[in-house]
């Protein structure tokens, strides 16, 4: 079974932060336990686990938060205040039907689990916003929540075009769990999705937090969450999603 890589690709045209600020962001970081090979500064952002982009604010809530125990989460969660998430794709996203299938598969998804977040396709009444954008390639890219709300853009492939609606029901899916606090299931060890060699994205205390109820070890195929997806994924909640979801929100 192919797999393929949810990394960043390194052509993705984004707004950058100042230099000073990716200092910071990158040493913030390196304290709370991330190793310094996981961290990528690309076109000016700051990057963990390849696919998860890190504001300065959020760097700076991992230092401060309580650490945890040792699916996992980012210390960051979405906070009470938000009840419904406005997903708004893009002019260019809403060019191609697969990914616009996926994305209303992919809310679909969350909003069938009954959790306290409820998400939607554009529309108003919302207490949150995320954008839905495109990049180059396959995969997509994301961010974590930060002063309780949730990463604000998910950036899709149009590569992913060529895929089945499942496949992008699945790495949307997959995205939006970045946007509401979810790390890699396989965080520890990005082969166990990717193959090749083992890659350990940093297990930290801060960073990457055992859900209870889930299991500590990643399987393939054991969530929608792990850090690689193939052409076969189908984006449906495995059990320790399920549990995730449902212990978090």
């Amino acid at each position: 079974m192919r797999k393929l890589s949810m990394a960043l690709l390194a052509g993705v045209a984004l707004v950058g932060c100042g230099i000073d600020e990716n200092q910071e962001i990158v040493a913030n970081l390196q304290q709370a336990g991330f190793p310094a090979d996981d961290i990528q500064v690309v076109d000016g952002q700051v990057y963990v686990g390849n696919d998860a982009h890190v504001t300065l604010e959020a760097s700076r809530e991992m230092l401060q938060a309580e650490k945890g125990q040792e699916q996992y989460r980012t210390t960051n969660l979405v906070g009470t205040g938000v009840s419904k998430i406005c997903v708004n794709p893009t002019s260019s996203f809403a060019a191609y039907p697969n990914l616009m299938t996926g994305l209303d598969a992919a809310i679909a998804n969350y909003n069938a689990r009954g959790l306290r977040l409820t998400f939607q396709r554009g529309g108003t009444g919302c207490t949150a916003n995320i954008t839905a954008t495109t990049m180059s390639g396959a995969g997509g890219s994301a961010g974590f929540p930060s002063g309780g709300l949730p990463y604000g853009t998910i950036n899709i492939g149009t590569g992913m075009s060529a895929y089945s609606a499942s496949v992008n029901k699945h790495v949307i899916t997959h995205e939006l769990g970045h946007c509401i606090g979810f790390r890699h299931s396989d965080y520890y060890n990005r082969a166990i999705s990717c193959g090749g060699a083992v890659s350990n994205e940093g297990a930290s205390t801060v960073g990457a937090i055992l859900i209870p109820g889930t299991p500590s070890t990643a399987t393939v195929g054991g969530s929608v969450m792990n850090s690689c997806f193939s052409s076969t994924s189908t984006g449906n909640w495995t059990s320790s999603d399920i549990v995730a979801l449902d212990y978090l929100y």
